[in-house]
């Protein structure tokens, strides 16, 4: 298997072997912003030894309810260039750029990504667009090839190494992405169905034929009713779904309620829209991708 290590390392003929030499090599890497934990951990993993990168919302941290700080404008402010999602998920970015002043080029990692429509929130009939198209590996690998593109653009002398590095991560992509498969290729079909908090796995269910229903919708700010609640026990019920599971950027007493009522089994905790903290069991993407699919196992082989 392809380690961090190997993709740090890439490219590199020499390690720094002092002091002095490591701080000026640090004092010369490509300063980079991430809007989220997921991408900082991509980025991290294309820009190597050469990028220096901060995830604006952290481990175990909301987007969808985040509010930006005077130090992430100072941060903007500094960066050479900033990475986000897109499709809707960092509605405070414009906010920040202008009361930063930045100038760096912000870079949408899911660009090229066919976007996933669903309800809205407000229960309308309208659609909105979902943002969370990480849950795919091969949405993942798309962001990949878009943040080693924007790191050459604004690191030409760096672009054959970003390849180098971009190249070897996306084989591990392709190897996990190969185990999910397999994974849910183990799960009977009829028990392929879960309740999670939001709606952040459509995109997951789209590329690997699970059903994903959420109280609440694509965002987390949105309160689900209880008339909603008393639906979802209801087809809980009905269509005998066997687990619910909490997320790492929701309260779970709504779930814990949900699983008492309808008696569906509590599952372990998904990670969804951001990664756990470094000792956590999500530490990055492709961690994270492969406790959220062991979690699903677990719950759903029976």
């Amino acid at each position: 298997m392809v380690t961090r290590r190997t993709f740090l390392q890439s490219g590199f003929a020499t390690l720094i072997s002092s002091p002095a030499a490591a701080q000026n090599a640090s004092s010369k890497k490509l300063k980079a912003i991430a809007s989220i934990s997921i991408i900082g951990d991509l980025v991290h993993n294309v820009g190597g030894e050469r990028v220096e990168v901060t995830a604006l919302v952290g481990p175990n941290g909301d987007a969808h309810v985040y509010s930006p700080s005077p130090g992430d404008a100072r941060k903007l402010a500094a960066a050479a260039v900033v990475f986000i999602n897109g499709l809707g998920l960092e509605g405070w970015m414009t906010r920040l750029v202008a009361a930063s002043g930045a100038k760096a080029p912000i870079v949408a990692v899911s660009k090229g990504i066919a976007p996933r429509r669903m309800e809205d929130e407000d229960k309308s009939g309208r659609t909105a667009i979902d943002p969370h198209a990480w849950q795919s590996v091969a949405n993942a690998k798309i962001y990949v090839t878009n943040i080693r593109d924007g790191l050459a653009g604004m690191d030409p002398s760096g672009k054959a190494i970003y390849a180098t590095i971009a190249t070897a991560y996306l084989a591990e992509l392709d190897r996990l992405e190969r185990e999910v498969r397999a994974a849910i290729a183990r799960i009977p079909p009829d028990r392929r169905k879960i309740i999670t908090t939001h709606d952040a796995f459509g995109y997951f269910g789209d590329a690997y034929g699970m059903t994903f229903i959420a109280p609440e919708g694509a965002a987390t700010e949105a309160e689900p009713s209880a008339k909603d609640v008393a639906t979802i026990i209801a087809q809980i019920k009905k269509q005998k779904i066997p687990a619910v599971f909490m997320e790492n950027v929701t309260d779970p007493r709504m779930m814990q309620e949900i699983a008492k009522e309808s008696g569906a089994r509590i599952g372990g905790t998904l990670y969804s829209d951001a990664l756990s903290a470094a000792d956590g069991p999500a530490a990055t993407y492709i961690d994270m991708m492969r406790h959220n699919i062991g979690e699903f196992t677990k719950a759903l082989i029976g």
